[in-house]
């Protein structure tokens, strides 16, 4: 697993690093790292264009020594101070000894006077943007907060219309390194070279989609257990056991499915189907849509009959287009009653959040699947820390909580969190949350802890999305259909989700 770390959790484990050793070692590993992985993607050095953006701080210096490393190797760097004087001294020195250019472009941090918001047209050249091959970010590091500053903000929009590759150093500027918020203008990244650790808002909120391909530069750093994780494909394959000789249809996991209606049967239709394409056993349905779902899926043992007439199961998925009614509502509080894991999506969330001490009085594991409407229901507002929003919902109703989103979080009581790092657009359409509640239901039933079968049920539902979509757009059936391959897909692939990490 990828642990992800708040810019608190890094700050602490670089103080007993920068305590032994040398001054400015921490430095010059991360711009070493920095200039490799420019390099790298760059493919050579000697003639190069290298526009540096700095700021002010300990991020303008990473990028002032990347920019000197890339120098001595035959490019050609400018770095365009936004708040002259305040640049990383020993960093301007080293670009300068390495036959850097360097040039104003307005106040970044300091002054907002009309005379300083605006670019300086005679001190920068305009080439420096208009034809780089490449761009850093080292405008702001991770204890930035806001948007970027009008001279910032005007410098980064005219690089984004060039031809340059957009690199951020260690965190886009204007992203919210913790949370991932966005508040106005920030950096967009096609790549971002992280130092130490993966920051939680590389990976999550609005920050994900300005971040581009992450790549981590181990520094030395000693970090503690992560509290946040983001799963691998390995991770997720280990997750996934094939049945082996002595298995029978009963010992690999029995799922029950509430789902869907004699009106709506669509819904239980995929997520019984989805469900069945995991690899459970055997999967158990009982509801109104029995007709549609029997005609389907003629593997599954169907019921019309209540959830107890079903026979024994090891897991449930309730709530999916079961309506809200009162037959709706006691089928629900019957499943939750158990002591069984459930997982409560759709309709059942919206009962739940009118008698949230449904979930508060169980004592066996229960998985709620909002978005962010869904969420508010329960009385509360996602907020731009989509993880911590996860948590305060997680441990006052004690169930794991998956928040769906472009990346989606699960979290546990005790805090433990995920983000998804799976996934593509064309999921946001009808059903696919159905296929999504049917995978988790069918992990819950193999015996994986609930908020594991949440993270890893988002993971293999975001790479059955990318593969269904790759001849374009997706149905919810093709979800159902290509499981199967992308599990296969998961056992064949590397462990790393992130960009190639650099020494």
């Amino acid at each position: 697993m990828i642990g992800l770390f708040t810019p608190d959790e890094v700050r602490a484990a670089e103080e007993p690093v920068l305590a032994a050793t040398p001054e400015g070692e921490l430095m010059q590993r991360a711009a070493g790292g920095l200039a490799t992985v420019c390099l790298r993607l760059l493919g050579r050095s000697y003639g190069i264009r290298v526009t540096a953006l700095i700021g002010a701080g300990n991020n303008g210096g990473d990028a002032l020594f990347a920019g000197a490393a890339l120098a001595r190797r035959g490019a050609r760097v400018t770095a365009v101070l936004l708040s002259p004087g305040r640049e990383h001294r020993a960093g301007l020195a080293a670009l300068r000894r390495a036959g850097g250019r360097v040039v104003t472009g307005g106040a970044h941090d300091g002054s907002r006077s009309p005379a300083h918001a605006a670019l300086d047209r005679t001190a920068l050249d305009h080439t420096a943007l208009d034809r780089a091959d490449l761009v850093l970010d080292g405008i702001v590091g991770i204890g930035g907060s806001g948007g970027l500053r009008p001279a910032a903000a005007a410098l980064v929009e005219r690089a984004a219309t060039g031809p340059g590759l957009m690199v951020a150093v260690d965190v886009p500027s204007g992203v919210d390194a913790g949370t991932g918020a966005v508040e106005g203008d920030a950096f967009p990244a096609q790549h971002t070279v992280t130092f130490g650790a993966v920051k939680a808002g590389l990976v999550v909120g609005a920050g994900r989609g300005y971040a581009g391909t992450v790549h981590l530069v181990d520094i030395g750093l000693d970090l503690p257990p992560a509290r946040v994780h983001q799963l691998t494909d390995a991770d997720v394959a280990a997750r996934l056991h094939p049945p082996t000789a002595d298995d029978d249809k009963y010992s690999q996991g029995v799922v029950g499915v509430v789902a869907g209606s004699s009106t709506y049967p669509g819904a239980g239709v995929l997520c019984t189907g989805a469900a069945l394409r995991t690899r459970p056993g055997l999967v158990r349905y009982a509801g109104t849509a029995a007709a549609g779902v029997r005609a389907a899926w003629p593997e599954a043992i169907v019921t019309e009959g209540r959830p107890s007439d079903a026979g024994r199961v090891q897991a449930w998925v309730a709530g999916p287009g079961m309506g809200t009614d009162d037959d709706a509502r006691s089928v629900l509080a019957e499943v939750l009653a158990t002591d069984l894991p459930v997982l409560v999506d759709a309709d059942g969330l919206t009962m739940a959040a009118e008698n949230p001490d449904l979930v508060r009085s169980r004592s066996a594991p229960t998985v709620l699947t909002p978005h962010d409407r869904e969420f508010a229901r329960f009385g509360r507002e996602v907020s731009t820390d989509r993880i911590g929003s996860a948590r305060a919902l997680a441990a006052d109703l004690g169930a794991v909580v998956l928040l769906k989103g472009d990346a989606t979080v699960v979290a546990a009581p005790d805090g433990t969190a995920f983000v998804n790092g799976t996934g593509t657009p064309w999921l946001a359409t009808a059903g696919t949350g159905d296929v999504l509640a049917g995978i988790i239901g069918a992990l819950l039933a193999t015996g994986l802890p609930a908020a594991e079968a949440a993270a890893a049920g988002a993971h293999l539902h975001g790479r059955t999305g990318q593969l269904a979509a790759e001849r374009g757009p997706l149905i919810s059936g093709d979800l159902v259909r290509r499981l199967p391959d992308a599990v296969a897909r998961l056992r064949g692939a590397p462990a790393r989700l992130l960009g190639d990490s650099a020494a």
